[in-house]
C-alpha cells in the first residue's frame, strides 16, 4: 500500500497539461476582465457613431423610384 502511494505521489505525468490548462484558464479570465472593463467605452463609442452617421444620411434606400 506505501509502495503505490509513493508511486503515485512520485509521478508527474499529466503536470504540464494541467500547467497548461490553468494558464489558459488565467489568460481567458483576463480576457474577459479586460472586455468588461472596455465595454463601456465601446458601447458609447459605438453610441456616437451611429447617432452620427444617422443625422448624416439620407433616411431612404437611395435607389431609383421611378423606374423607365
Amino acid at each position: 500500500m506505501f509502495a503505490q502511494l509513493s508511486s503515485f505521489w512520485r509521478d508527474e505525468d499529466g503536470a504540464t497539461a494541467i500547467e497548461y490548462g490553468l494558464i489558459a484558464g488565467l489568460v481567458a479570465v483576463a480576457i474577459i476582465g479586460g472586455l468588461t472593463i472596455l465595454a463601456d467605452g465601446l458601447n458609447s463609442l459605438f453610441g456616437r457613431i451611429n447617432t452620427e452617421l444617422t443625422s448624416v444620411a439620407p433616411a431612404g434606400g437611395g435607389g431609383n423610384t421611378n423606374p423607365q
